[in-house]
């Protein structure tokens, strides 16, 4: 850290001469200002944090509930997937910022930010799942089925704790999906406060400090989240000898 700020420091004072480029001094100080007296509007660093936490969360848990739910239904009966693959496929590839004029015809208030960020965390949890349901062991199945196991035996008792890794690293992948998309998320409110609209207010102003405040908040948490599902990770698959980093 204290390289990248030295780094930081060094680039801006002797290589980059553009005027609004910002420093580490002013960024403290912009960051120092905006948790004690607010942005223009008297919001609070804390108040734009959490208002973007909760349409993170909210967004990022709808795509989970439905992410799992329809991978492990097309995953256990492919010919749904495959039926619906020419909608889902070319859907998938849609950036959400894509989304957002019709979010703002098709959404109010604070369903606006959910759609998008679901959008965002959706696929990478949904196509996870997917995947992952036809590498489940051929031998644990058939040996469900020789002890007399029955088709929801063998999906509770091989293919569920076959899938729940892949679940949790989709989430990882799909929750960082969800706080890319929370300033294009709030590019479409009608609020003035998170932290994406931080960073909006600030760059129509051109005060730079502020704008890279809001940014380096939403990659701080983003990087707390990751760890969080990082350690459940770790904790819950004991006996997985590796896991991705």
């Amino acid at each position: 850290m204290g390289i990248f700020i030295a780094a930081w420091k060094i680039v801006g004072g002797t290589l980059i001469t553009v005027k609004y480029f910002p420093s580490p001094e002013g960024v403290i100080k912009a960051a120092a200002e905006l948790g004690t007296r607010g942005d223009l509007e008297g919001y609070s660093l804390a108040e734009h944090t959490w208002n973007s936490l909760l349409r993170v969360f909210a967004g990022f848990g709808a795509a989970f509930v439905l992410g799992v739910t329809l991978g492990l239904l097309m995953g256990l009966f492919p010919i749904i997937y495959d039926t619906m693959k020419v909608i889902i496929e070319p859907i998938r590839f849609i950036p959400p910022v894509g989304w957002v004029p019709l979010a703002i015809v098709l959404f109010i208030g604070f369903s606006r930010y959910v759609f998008v960020i679901w959008l965002g965390a959706f696929f990478p949890i949904f196509i996870s799942v997917l995947m992952s349901i036809p590498k489940a062991d051929v031998l644990l199945k058939d040996a469900v089925k020789v002890y007399g196991g029955s088709w929801l035996d063998m999906v509770r008792k091989v293919v569920i704790p076959s899938v729940l890794p892949e679940i949790l690293s989709g989430s990882r992948i799909g929750l960082g999906s969800a706080w890319a998309c929370i300033v294009a998320a709030e590019m479409i409110g009608g609020e003035t406060i998170g932290l994406g609209r931080l960073i909006l207010k600030y760059a129509d102003l051109m005060m730079i400090n502020e704008v890279v405040v809001g940014m380096l908040l939403i990659g701080i948490i983003g990087l707390l989240c990751n760890e969080v599902v990082l350690q459940i990770e770790k904790r819950v698959f004991r006996w997985r000898t590796r896991i991705s980093l």
